[in-house]
């Protein structure tokens, strides 16, 4: 959105859009204790932590959350993995990008001992495991990440190397009972499940969202709860109507959203006269 349409709504940036700061993130509590207990736990303990739920549900917004939660520690090394489709080859590669180690793809066994020498060492002088962020886990591949768990322990499994946060939806979860996996899954410390929203945390996020942005009263309360009962439970859902309603509204220099935006925009279009009289007979 530009400082034009800015100006006219009072806002600091565009809160339906993707990119929206961090502060103006709705943390809500069940958030916030998924977070604390991966800083006060899975740092000193190292470990599998997983998120899961379908699109839509916030998964990757946690993911940012505990990201920038992460970054004001300090000594901490935060790691990730931006392309979870890799073979294991690449893997290797981008795990020695993401931790200054050089890979050679045709000696794995060195990249191995050297990736966990580099945690072995933060772990020696920090006390906290470095961490592994991925998105998108259920592209992974199974053989990928069973590497990953054996990179991450030592001392016959009584030691983590690293802590790891997966992100996926459902199919990360039917990947994760299959029989090569089941190691992996029974590792799993500490989930947090994306599921539905109920309104209320819908309503909490949507007001926290334009608040956050500097106009409270960029919509009527009668528009945020007609989105809030046509979101399904989906943040994204959510935000994709407002963004609708907001560059139709930026378009007639609408300085208030209301309801009859809501209809003229989403609201079913009338019947076609012949459909009507058909629909009479």
């Amino acid at each position: 959105m530009n400082p034009k349409l800015l100006a006219l709504y009072g806002l600091k940036f565009d809160p339906f859009s993707p990119d929206v700061p961090t502060e103006a993130l709705y943390r809500s509590p069940k958030i916030e204790n998924f977070c604390w207990r991966i800083e006060q736990a899975h740092l000193r303990e190292g470990g599998f932590a997983l998120i899961s739920g379908d699109p839509g549900c916030g998964k990757s917004v946690v993911l940012r959350l505990l990201a920038e939660r992460l970054a004001r520690l300090a000594d901490l090394s935060v790691g990730v993995i931006h392309h979870p489709q890799s073979h294991l080859s690449d893997f290797y590669r981008e795990l020695g990008d993401i931790f200054g180690v050089a890979i050679r793809v045709s000696n794995r066994w060195g990249g191995f001992k050297a990736l966990r020498a580099r945690w072995l060492d933060h772990l020696g002088s920090t006390t906290r495991r470095s961490v592994l962020l991925c998105d998108e886990a259920q592209e992974m591949s199974p053989v990928v990440l069973n590497e990953l768990r054996l990179l991450a322990s030592a001392r016959f499994d009584s030691q983590s190397l690293l802590c790891v946060v997966l992100a996926g939806d459902g199919r990360l979860q039917e990947k994760l009972r299959r029989e090569e996996l089941i190691p992996l899954g029974s590792r799993i410390r500490t989930r947090l499940a994306a599921e539905a929203a109920p309104r209320e945390e819908l309503m909490a996020g949507l007001e926290h969202l334009i608040e956050a942005a500097g106009n409270a009263n960029l919509m009527t309360r009668e528009l945020r709860h007609t989105l809030v009962d046509h979101a399904a439970g989906n943040f994204r859902i959510l935000v994709a109507m407002a963004a609708e309603l907001l560059m139709t509204a930026a378009s007639r220099e609408i300085v208030t959203l209301d309801e009859t935006l809501y209809l003229e925009v989403f609201g079913r279009p009338p019947a076609h006269p012949a459909r009507r009289l058909a629909a009479t007979r």
